[in-house]
C-alpha cells in the first residue's frame, strides 16, 4: 500500500483509556439508549460528546488534531459505545471509517477541509453498497461522469449510515469510462451538496443508525474532492475501508453481548420467586446458558486485540491490511452471532419481563443486524470455504461471490 499515518511509538495505556470511554457511555451515551430506538432518533447528542473528547478523531493524527491512537483504542471504544448504545457505535464506526480512509488516502489539502473539523464535531460515513448488486456491497454498477474540473455523481444507494444526517459521505462509484468492475474511485462529497436525497429508515432494530438509502442525482464534485488516484477505489476498498470496518463492526457486536449478559445477570441476581425465596441466580439452568455467553464473549477478546494489534503493525510498514481480510472477516461473523446467542439467553432467562419493551428486547433486534451487515455472514462464509478449499473469491466478477 505504501501509506503510512504518524503516530505515537508510546503504547496507549488501554485500560486507562476504556476507563475513560465507558465513562462517557455511562453519563451521557447509555442513557440515550432507549429514546433513541424508541424514537429513531439520530444520536448527535452522543457524538458532539464523542467530538468533544477526541473520540471521534481517535485515529486522527495529531497534526490534524486528532488523538493519534491506535486500532485498539479504536477498537476498545466501538465496543465500550454499542455496550450503552448499538446505534451510536454502528454510526462511531462508519464516520472513523471515513475519516480513516481520508487519513491513510487524501492530501494535506483535503485533510485540512475535512479531518480538522471533526474535532468540532463534523460527521463523516461510508456511501459504497448500491440497491442494484445488494449484499454485494464492494461491486458498483453505477458510474462517474466528467465536466471540466467537476465529476457528476448519479448513483442510487442503499444502506448508508447517517444517510441525511452526514457532514461528508465517502462515496465508491466507478471511474469515469471504466471498462472492468474493479475501475472504480472515491469521492469526499459535501453532505449540502444539491442533488443529494436519502431516505427513510425504518427497521427492526438500531433504529437511531439511519442506515437508509440515499440518492445522488447529477451531484457536482469538484476534483479536489476526489480521494487519492482516480481508479485507485479497489485499493482504498480493500486495504482502506474493509479493515477499519470489519475491526470496529465485529467490536460493535462484541459490546452488544456484553451489554446483554450484563443486563441479565443484574437482572436475575435482583428478581426473586417469594414463593420459594429463591433468585433466578439460584436455578442451574438460568446460570448455565449465562455461563455459556461469558465463555463465548471472552473467547472474542484476545481475537480482537490480536487483530487490531496487526492491523496497526501492518499499517507502521506501509504494508497493505489486506492481508488481515479474511481473519477479520471470520471475527465480524463470530461477533455478531455472539451478540446473537446473548441477546437470546438475555430474553430467554429474564423470561415475561425481557419479552416487555425494554433493554432485553431492544438488544434482541439490535444484534440481529450483525448477520446480516455487509459482507453478510452468508456470504462472509462462502468466502471463507473458498479460500480454504483454494478456490478465487471472484468479489469482481458479474455474479461473482
Amino acid at each position: 500500500m505504501g501509506v503510512t499515518v504518524d503516530s505515537s511509538s508510546v503504547r496507549p495505556n488501554y485500560e486507562a483509556l476504556r476507563e475513560e470511554i465507558r465513562a462517557i457511555v455511562e453519563k451521557v451515551i447509555k442513557p440515550n439508549a432507549d429514546i433513541i430506538d424508541r424514537d429513531g432518533i439520530f444520536p448527535n447528542q452522543n457524538l458532539q460528546v464523542l467530538a468533544e473528547t477526541g473520540w471521534n478523531s481517535v485515529l486522527i493524527p495529531k497534526r490534524w488534531d486528532g488523538r493519534g491512537l491506535d486500532h485498539v483504542a479504536f477498537a476498545i471504544a466501538a465496543e465500550e459505545i454499542a455496550r450503552g448504545c448499538p446505534s451510536t457505535s454502528l454510526v462511531y464506526v462508519m464516520h472513523v471509517g471515513a475519516a480513516q480512509t481520508i487519513a491513510l488516502y487524501g492530501n494535506d489539502d483535503q485533510k485540512e477541509r475535512w479531518l480538522k473539523p471533526i474535532r468540532q464535531g463534523l460527521i463523516g460515513t461510508y456511501s459504497t453498497s448500491e440497491k442494484a448488486t445488494g449484499g454485494h456491497w464492494w461491486f458498483n454498477l453505477s458510474e462517474a461522469s466528467r465536466d471540466g474540473e467537476y465529476y457528476i455523481l448519479n448513483a442510487e444507494k442503499s444502506f448508508t449510515t447517517s444517510s441525511g444526517q452526514a457532514d461528508f459521505y465517502v462515496v465508491q462509484t466507478r471511474s469515469p469510462g471504466a471498462q472492468e468492475p474493479t475501475d472504480v474511485s472515491f469521492f469526499i462529497v459535501d453532505g449540502k451538496l444539491p442533488g443529494i436525497k436519502p431516505g427513510v429508515w425504518e427497521a427492526l432494530g438500531v433504529r437511531g443508525n439511519h442506515s437508509g438509502p440515499i440518492t445522488y442525482e447529477g451531484v457536482r464534485i469538484h476534483q479536489r474532492d476526489k480521494l487519492g488516484k482516480e481508479g485507485q477505489g479497489r485499493e482504498i476498498l480493500e486495504s482502506g475501508v474493509s479493515p477499519i470496518y470489519l475491526i470496529g463492526l465485529g467490536s460493535t457486536w462484541l459490546g452488544v453481548a456484553e451489554a446483554a449478559l450484563e443486563a441479565a445477570t443484574s437482572y436475575v441476581k435482583e428478581t426473586i420467586h417469594r414463593d420459594f425465596n429463591k433468585r433466578l441466580a439460584d436455578y442451574q439452568v438460568i446460570r448455565q446458558q449465562l455461563a455459556e455467553v461469558k465463555v463465548l464473549i471472552d473467547s472474542l477478546k484476545p481475537w480482537q486485540y490480536s487483530l487490531a494489534k496487526q492491523l496497526d503493525e501492518l499499517q507502521a510498514q506501509g504494508k497493505p491490511q489486506v492481508e488481515l481480510l479474511l481473519p477479520l472477516v471470520e471475527f465480524k461473523i463470530h461477533a455478531s452471532e455472539v451478540a446473537n446467542k446473548a441477546a437470546k439467553a438475555a430474553l430467554d432467562v429474564t423470561g415475561g419481563y425481557g419479552y416487555k419493551r425494554g433493554i432485553f428486547e431492544r438488544l434482541f433486534r439490535d444484534a440481529r443486524a450483525g448477520i446480516a451487515m455487509g459482507p453478510s455472514n452468508n456470504i462472509a462464509r462462502e468466502w471463507i470455504g473458498k479460500a480454504l478449499v483454494g478456490l478465487p473469491l471472484e468479489l469482481w466478477y458479474e455474479g461473482g461471490d
